[in-house]
């Protein structure tokens, strides 16, 4: 699964591609994202839309949870679920800007690093949750946090050499990251990349 991407042009591409956004996240470090940690995400505000910073996890399904502890769930897979169909609709929808993303090569391997072929803009197709209370990390106690992940899926020709398992739903058209704020069946743009579209780096972008 995807547990680490790259981001270093959030706020300009925000503004780039959409007409009718706020940018609410201040001041955005562009690199590095990892799990937990605040990541940029488009989201829905009114009639418009907003740019803000989000913790990467969304709630973790009851069964999953050993302690009182909630790390989160990075990654979507089972659409099924009654744990995400309820946060599958239009008002959740959100989409998570990257340059680049990683998989993990293997046990002591490191990770690989994927970039667009053509160097388009890509976005995660990403699910929200606001003002979530939980308890994240021990140390913190219980929070109340805006939370976030996205829908993975098979992966294309890329990934599936380094992670057969999976990689992100990531969107790269005007078409698609309208249709997936507009309310698409999630299902419907739950698919790869197509071959070829992926080149690997060794360093993120």
């Amino acid at each position: 699964m995807c547990n680490l991407y790259s981001n270093t042009t959030s706020q300009e591409l925000a503004r780039r591609v959409f007409d009718r956004i706020d940018d609410r996240a201040g001041n955005v470090q562009p690199g590095e994202v990892y799990p937990d940690q605040l990541g940029a995400i488009i989201r829905h505000d009114g009639d418009g839309f907003e740019l803000v910073k989000a913790r990467w996890g969304m709630p973790s399904p009851k069964f999953a949870l050993k302690t009182e502890r909630d790390p989160g769930v990075t990654n979507v897979r089972n659409l099924s679920s009654g744990h995400w169909r309820r946060w599958l609709s239009k008002d959740h929808r959100c989409l998570v800007p990257l340059t680049s993303f990683a998989e993990p090569r293997g046990k002591g391997m490191g990770n690989q690093w994927f970039a667009h072929a053509d160097d388009k803009p890509m976005f995660f197709a990403g699910i929200e949750v606001r003002d979530w209370t939980s308890v994240r990390k021990v140390k913190e106690g219980e929070t109340t946090d805006d939370l976030y992940a996205f829908l993975t899926c098979e992966p294309n020709a890329e990934v599936k050499a380094v992670h057969p398992k999976a990689m992100p739903v990531i969107l790269t058209e005007q078409e698609e990251w309208d249709s997936w704020m507009g309310g698409i069946s999630a299902a419907e743009l739950q698919r790869p990349l197509p071959d070829g579209s992926l080149k690997l780096i060794e360093n993120p972008v």
